[in-house]
């Protein structure tokens, strides 16, 4: 008897082990019984469990929690055509949250995330790339992307609801043109950068070419007044000395006869080398015979 008082307490403990249970913080709970989600009886509304300790029936019932926070879904990039043909490349995002526990768990296979993202992704492209076929890539990079990512926000929303989840905000990160599009109007960008840097530069050298002839006609004009005016000068020099020369040779012609003598003589017989073949009885020599030159 005592033995069996001990099971019955041991099976009692265990069973209300089992029926016990704890959904944590930011989570909701649902309890799948016979392998459907658990109603209320009298409003048929799937029964979700706040955080908390909870009850429910062993062996009967099974808890699957699921996360009620809002999450993020950040994918790779995808490619969009526009209404003119083009393509873009979009990096998106999506928050969103559950909203129906157990439509959501029976729309991904028992509330499998990555399924959930899959799907959810697929239709939120659906609404972007509704969005995007219906402008040009001026009225998706201008004014109109906040109305663009509201409309797409709106389209996801409504297909949505059928996996459980609410879409809280759709937003569009970054738009690209593709690599190929984007080499090639590098390339373009380049080569016209390239046809006005030699246009400016032909400019300059042109205008190099002015500002240098410019100045080398002013040199010429310098250098040929700078010359006339040394040759004025030097003119007027030489006059000057001529008629210095003419008034000391009138004040003692003979004396001024001697010194262009000595002057002559110190020229021709500069060097040993030199040689001078005149008659003994020239003039040149006539200050050698007789200091009056006579």
């Amino acid at each position: 008897m005592r033995n069996l008082t001990i099971v019955i307490i041991i099976a009692l403990i265990f069973l209300s082990f089992g029926s016990i249970f704890v959904v944590k913080e930011g989570n909701r709970g649902i309890v799948i019984q016979f392998g459907k989600v658990k109603r209320d009886s009298a409003t048929n509304e799937t029964i979700v469990y706040e955080p908390g300790l909870h009850f429910k029936l062993p062996f009967l019932d099974t808890v699957r929690q699921l996360d009620a926070r809002i999450q993020t879904l950040d994918d790779a990039p995808d490619r969009f055509v526009t209404s003119e043909k083009k393509d873009l490349i979009v990096d998106s995002y999506v928050k969103w949250r559950i909203k129906d526990f157990a439509k959501y768990y029976l729309a991904t296979r028992g509330g499998i995330k990555e399924l959930a993202e899959a799907l959810l992704k697929q239709k939120v492209n659906n609404g972007l790339r509704s969005e995007f076929g219906t402008r040009t890539i001026p009225e998706i990079v201008s004014g109109e992307r906040s109305e663009l990512m509201d409309e797409a926000m709106e389209q996801s929303s409504e297909s949505s609801h059928e996996l459980g989840i609410e879409i809280v905000d759709v937003r569009v990160k970054q738009i690209n043109l593709p690599l190929e599009v984007s080499n090639s109007i590098f390339d373009r960008m380049r080569a016209e950068r390239t046809a006005v840097a030699k246009e400016h530069r032909s400019q300059g050298q042109e205008q190099s070419e002015i500002i240098r002839a410019e100045i080398d006609r002013r040199v010429t004009i310098m250098l040929a007044d700078a010359d006339r005016n040394a040759r004025r000068l030097r003119g007027e020099g030489d006059a000057e000395a001529a008629k210095v020369y003419a008034e000391a040779y009138s004040k003692d012609p003979e004396f001024f006869s001697f010194l262009r003598s000595m002057d002559a003589y110190k020229t021709s017989f500069n060097s040993k080398q030199d040689v001078l073949i005149l008659e003994p009885d020239s003039d040149f020599f006539r200050y050698m015979k007789e200091a009056k030159g006579k």
